[in-house]
């Protein structure tokens, strides 16, 4: 029953990653415009009830804020002034918006609870007693 329950969750959440887990990039102005930039992240056929599909799905995430922030996608636009607070916030706002405890675990190896708070990130009760 804790499989089922398991595959339901990815499948949310692979629906939901898919249209609201967008890698927000902060707006950059192109002469009188501003535009945000936005990738979605793939989620499907990951369960993110297991450590090496929650790996999985981070380092997606840490790909897409890469490619976002940086100039790869960036024809025509000026680039970033700030490239790691824009990388920092768009690794945040995905994490946040997964909501999933194996992707904030891995968020936390290299990040501090204030930096996550500060994302508006939930911390898991036995993860912020630490």
């Amino acid at each position: 029953m804790h499989t089922n329950a398991t595959r339901v969750k990815a499948r949310v959440f692979a629906g939901v990653a898919a249209v609201v887990c967008t890698v927000l990039a902060g707006a950059v102005a192109a002469k009188d415009y501003r535009v945000t930039v936005a990738l979605h992240v793939n989620t499907q056929g990951l369960d993110l009830s297991r450590p090496a599909d929650a790996q999985k799905l981070y380092e997606r995430i840490e790909n897409a804020a890469w490619i976002a922030c940086g100039r790869s996608n960036r024809v025509g636009l000026e680039p970033v002034a700030n490239f790691k607070g824009c990388y920092q916030q768009a690794l945040g706002a995905a994490v946040r918006t997964v909501k999933a405890p194996l992707v904030t675990q891995i968020y936390l190896a290299n990040h501090t609870l204030e930096e996550a708070a500060a994302s508006g990130i939930e911390i898991p009760a036995q993860l912020a007693a630490k």
